[in-house]
Parts: structure tokens; C-alpha cells; sequence
């Protein structure tokens, strides 16, 4: 049970991650009054490359050799 726990811990780190870097950019993004969301799509990709590489290490480090 405590694996499914820590899993479902992953999933929200990586939700808020996405999110907070999003609106980070959004922001950016106004307040230099780009014409085309350049920070937005950069910080996005950025958050949700960042994330799925954590969760493979964090997949592969806890591997069970059962």
C-alpha cells in the first residue's frame, strides 16, 4: 500500500510542477508583451520533460528484483 501512496505523490509533484512553471511563463509572457507565448511553451516543455525524467529515475531506482 505505502508504494501506491508514494506513486500517487509522483503524480501530484509532477501536476504542480507543470502548473506552477505554466503560470510562471503565462506571466512572463504579459509582462514582457511578447506577440507569441514563447516563455509559456518553453517552461511548459521544460516542466513536463523535467518530470517524466524524474519519474523514470524514481520508477527505475525502486525497481523490486522479485
Amino acid at each position: 500500500m505505502n508504494k501506491y501512496l508514494k506513486y500517487t505523490g509522483l503524480a501530484f509533484q509532477m501536476g504542480a510542477t507543470i502548473g506552477v512553471l505554466t503560470y510562471l511563463g503565462v506571466y512572463l509572457d504579459k509582462r514582457y508583451a511578447l506577440q507569441q507565448p514563447w516563455f509559456t511553451i518553453a517552461l511548459a516543455l521544460l516542466a513536463i520533460i523535467g518530470s517524466t525524467v524524474k519519474l523514470i529515475i524514481d520508477l527505475n531506482k525502486n525497481e523490486d528484483p522479485d
